[in-house]
């Protein structure tokens, strides 16, 4: 059941993929927004749409994910119970989740979040309050329980990031696999960096949300895919699949990418089976704290 909050509901409706999962196979990167006058958004950061958990689950079901980890959107800044009630709904057994938090935040509120399912600590630095220059203290918050540091930016970010986020005592996450520029290959010195980062095996990166650096654009995002067989052949133990439903950046129905797309680009992207069920299930597993 969902509820019309906003000019449209995004359902979990689709194509069903080529790509069949393997067992506990987990989605790393999605959101959820609910009903407005329980979850009110900051002004300002509104969309146009709502994602209901039923229809997210959906989504899951329609390609056999066991497992997901819902991330804090910027539409609720770090007012995080429209997140932490979609984890609560969907059961500690199947969803993990990301926060975000004010920079305030002690250790009652962090030890609090991560009973909850809770294990990484978003920086979204395009609109979020929390900026590189808090990273530090904030993983040194969070150190002690095991999170991450999830960090996304856009454009030329990521030669001035790496220094910062190759110093702190937490793995990084990488969104969105750097979102490099469209223009950019593999030989561009941000996505060099990020390499020689994920080499170490204290940085993750999410393979998901291609159409936001792609020049080629669906069903195949060639461009993508060269990027995606480096970081195969640099650590693929540490890449995670992300869907990024509900594509926030998409406005309406009909420029809503088809998740089926991205899933099946693996099949070329990642050939060996192993390698892309480690992608797929075994990695989000250590990463999320699943109880295996």
């Amino acid at each position: 059941m969902t509820t019309k909050t906003h000019d449209y509901m995004v359902t979990g409706g689709g194509r069903k993929s080529r790509l069949v999962m393997p067992p506990k196979a987990c989605e790393t990167h999605s959101h959820i927004y609910g009903a407005r006058d329980k979850y009110p958004p900051i002004a300002g950061r509104e969309p146009d749409f709502g994602a209901s958990v039923d229809a997210y689950a959906a989504m899951l079901d329609r390609f056999g994910f066991e497992r997901c980890v819902i991330v804090q959107p910027s539409l609720y800044g770090a007012d995080n119970r429209c997140t932490l009630d979609a984890m609560a709904q969907l059961g500690p057994a199947r969803a993990r989740g990301v926060a975000v938090t004010r920079k305030d935040a002690d250790a009652d509120e962090f030890k609090a979040l991560h009973a909850a399912g809770i294990r990484g600590l978003r920086f979204f630095l395009l609109v979020d309050d929390l900026t590189l220059d808090d990273a530090e203290a904030m993983a040194r918050k969070v150190a002690p329980l095991g999170w991450h540091l999830q960090m996304q930016d856009d454009g030329d970010w990521l030669p001035a990031a790496l220094p910062l986020l190759e110093k702190l005592p937490v793995d990084i996450v990488i969104d969105h696999i750097g979102r490099i520029p469209p223009e950019k290959g593999v030989n561009d010195p941000g996505f060099q960096g990020l390499l020689r980062f994920l080499e170490t095996g204290r940085c993750w990166v999410k393979i998901s949300a291609p159409y936001m650096s792609s020049a080629g654009g669906p069903p195949d995002y060639a461009d993508v895919g060269d990027r995606v067989r480096a970081l195969v052949a640099a650590r693929p133990d540490r890449l995670v699949w992300g869907a990024n439903w509900p594509h926030p950046h998409h406005h309406g129905p009909e420029d809503k990418p088809e998740e089926a797309d991205d899933l099946d680009a693996l099949l070329e992207w990642v050939p060996d089976a192993r390698a892309r069920n480690a992608i797929l299930a075994d990695n989000a597993a250590v990463l999320y704290d699943f109880e295996d």
